[in-house]
């Protein structure tokens, strides 16, 4: 199927909100101001929104909606919508994002096709412009592309940023950013709502030759027996039991001149449907088990935005895909896989794949030149349980790259949340006949994983991102649908430029 249709023109404007032609018009409003500073805005409403303020049908909540119309013949957009954005105090730019994230949904819902946003003070600066925009296009989003039948809710065409002074540079670049990140995060929506009938692992090496091949960026790609001469014992464990042979998408980022220095290596998980395996899962809700590679859609797309943003820095992508079956020759409980460093690994549990194919992948970016290491993955379900859907499970060493990395993911709204590491935990996957088990147990699944993928980061500064609990919205929020969340895109991206090295 084809991805991502494209992006709205984006512009930012100043001037006069009366002379904007589009189909609406947004602006935050909040808890803790006054009538006054709505004042030229509520006469061309005919005063409603004064009205409304004095009934109470506007307070400002965060994601209020009020829609009204625009009663002053001189104006040329006709209808104005209301966002509630809370106390301004609290507006920074995880809250621009959202509160732009709920107008852009409803703009999509009601069939607007060109919008303006008002960038009201607190959210004018460089930063809150492009988490405004991003919100936008990310409450936007809508994945029609197996519905056989017209929705009625066409994509944007138009957004205007509106300032009340003209947008300087840097907050133009800033916006031309946050459409590209949010257009490479919806990419990586549909990539995850893609079935696992389309999107198999050599169809998903495809799209990363098609989505991320440009003027600094290569897609190398390695069948069945490039993987076997790399010695990836894991991976090929895993995709036995499938007749979809297995793939592992290289991505490489060479900037011009680059010199020597810190080479980023990102790794993703690209399950393109997970059964469990021999360790069949539940039938209820496998059907969702086609997002378990997030993680891949995820490197795959940020090495896509990393392309055209141009860092210095050079990136490595390595994304493993594979089918988890259970197939006649698919791996058993009880068997013994050889990785690509020569680590030998009992397989106690077939549903815990993800891990072993990450292991291979770690151990083939070092072999590519990567000095930091980030992976990420749909790993546990014990994530889900320690942190909800709220925020995405960190764990690595040493601990100032793994803050670095939070702190990154912080500025870029990909809320993640630091789990220990402690030694103890590696005790769990001691194993009586090969060096370690692909599975600990329960207690503690989310850091036994991590520390299993430990093993693999041959002792160079490494963070794994566990967004198993992140990855999909299981019902629709005031600011984003019900389906795949492209977490991660902002992330590793905003890593090329912004980590500490």
């Amino acid at each position: 199927m084809p991805l991502a249709a494209d992006d709205p023109t984006t512009r930012c404007t100043s001037g006069a909100l009366a002379a904007l032609d589009a189909d609406l018009i947004c602006a935050p409003v909040f808890t803790d101001e006054g009538p006054e500073n709505l004042r030229g805005l509520d006469a061309a409403l005919g005063g409603s929104i004064g009205r409304a303020r004095a009934s109470g049908e506007i307070t400002g909540k965060t994601y209020e909606l009020f829609f009204t119309d625009v009663t002053d013949p001189t104006w040329r957009t006709r209808r104005v919508l209301l966002v509630g954005a809370g106390a301004s105090e609290r507006y920074d730019t995880t809250r621009a994002r959202t509160v732009a994230g709920a107008a852009g949904m409803a703009a999509r819902d009601r069939r607007a096709r060109r919008v303006v946003f008002v960038c009201r003070a607190p959210g004018e600066s460089p930063e809150m412009a492009q988490a405004a925009v991003e919100g936008i296009l990310l409450g936007a989003f809508r994945d029609t592309r197996f519905k056989s039948e017209d929705s009625g809710s066409a994509p944007l065409k138009a957004v205007d940023l509106f300032f009340r002074q003209d947008a300087q540079s840097q907050t133009r670049a800033a916006v031309e950013r946050g459409v590209l990140l949010a257009g490479c995060s919806n990419i990586a929506r549909e990539l995850s709502n893609e079935p696992g009938n389309l999107l198999t692992p050599r169809v998903f090496a495809d799209r990363a030759r098609e989505l991320v091949s440009g003027p600094h960026t290569t897609v190398e790609v390695l069948d069945e027996q490039a993987i076997a001469s790399q010695g990836m014992g894991l991976l090929q464990g895993v995709a036995q039991g499938s007749v979809e042979p297995p793939r592992v998408i290289v991505m490489r980022y060479e900037p011009e001149n680059a010199a020597p220095g810190p080479v980023l290596g990102l790794v993703g998980k690209g399950v393109t449907f997970d059964s469990g395996g021999i360790s069949i899962k539940p039938a209820d809700g496998m059907e969702r088990m086609k997002r378990d590679m997030a993680g891949g859609g995820a490197v795959v797309c940020a090495m896509r935005a990393i392309g055209r943003l141009t860092p210095s820095i050079r990136v490595i992508g390595v994304v493993p895909t594979a089918e988890n079956m259970p197939g006649g020759r698919a791996i058993r409980p009880g068997d013994v896989l050889t990785a690509a460093n020569g680590k030998r690994v009992e397989v106690l549990n077939t549903d815990a794949e993800g891990r072993l194919i990450l292991g291979d992948a770690l151990t083939l970016a070092q072999r590519l030149g990567a000095t930091h290491l980030v992976d990420i993955a749909t790993l546990t379900g014990a994530c889900v349980v320690a942190l909800g859907h709220h925020a995405s499970g960190l764990l690595g060493a040493p601990a100032a790259w793994v803050e670095s990395v939070r702190q990154v993911a912080d500025r870029a709204g990909e809320r993640m949340w630091p789990l220990p590491m402690f030694e103890e935990y590696a005790e769990q996957l001691q194993s009586e006949t090969a060096d370690l088990t692909n599975t600990g147990g329960r207690p503690g699944g989310a850091i036994t994983a991590g520390m299993f993928l430990k093993t693999f980061s041959g002792g160079l500064p490494w963070a794994h991102l566990d967004i198993a609990g992140t990855a999909w919205y299981e019902t629709t929020q005031p600011f984003h649908t019900k389906g795949a969340t492209g977490v991660g895109v902002r992330t590793l991206a905003a890593l090329a430029f912004e980590a500490a090295w």
